[in-house]
């Protein structure tokens, strides 16, 4: 379970050059359609499926308040630009649950010169996958997508608005964001 671990600590290291890494959005929205996934749940044992939209991050503003501790300003720092956090998970008694038209199906909408994909940590064996994607415009970043795959078990989040690639951990267990090293031990590696 420790293999994605390694993963991530390497997608976060990358993180200040992130912003470098930017190409112009031509003011596309960051959002991705991932309502083709939703035929999965019927095949998953387990589904996680997390929407966090602009009124609940409004919400979550007026709540928070950077007097009461040092944490809370730093979270509403961190969310005042976001637009919202979307999350789909699936876990799969056998692999072959999904199929790669699933994934593709996503890839084909970050094939667009706002995106870049900026991780590709591929496996033949046994297939764990992940990918990261950011979105920009200009210099600023509108939104981060990752893709964590393995034979049994898919999961995609995506993250939209401005926001610091490198303060994205910050976020864990917050709005529903899900605490990342748990989404790479899930996936068979710790």
């Amino acid at each position: 379970m420790n293999r994605y671990r390694g993963i991530l600590i390497k997608i976060f290291l990358l993180a200040p050059v992130w912003g470098l890494a930017a190409i112009p959005a031509h003011g596309q929205e960051a959002k991705l359609d991932l309502s083709h996934l939703d035929g999965l749940a019927a095949k998953a044992s387990q589904v996680v499926d997390i929407t966090v939209d602009q009124k609940v991050i409004n919400l979550a503003l007026k709540f928070l308040s950077e007097k009461r501790s040092a944490d809370e300003a730093k979270i509403k720092e961190i969310i005042s630009g976001l637009k919202g956090v979307y999350i789909k998970s699936f876990e799969f008694e056998k692999d072959g649950e999904y199929s790669q038209s699933d994934i593709e199906s996503i890839r084909n909408q970050l094939k667009t010169p706002a995106w870049a994909r900026i991780v590709g940590v591929y496996s033949k064996h046994p297939g764990e996958n992940v990918e990261v994607y950011l979105g920009t415009t200009g210099d600023r970043v509108d939104g981060v997508v990752i893709i964590a795959a393995n034979p049994k078990q898919l999961t995609v989040i995506d993250v939209v608005g401005s926001i610091d690639p490198e303060k994205i951990r910050e976020l864990e267990g917050h709005l529903g964001f899900p605490r990342l090293d748990l989404i790479f031990k899930k996936h068979g590696k710790e």
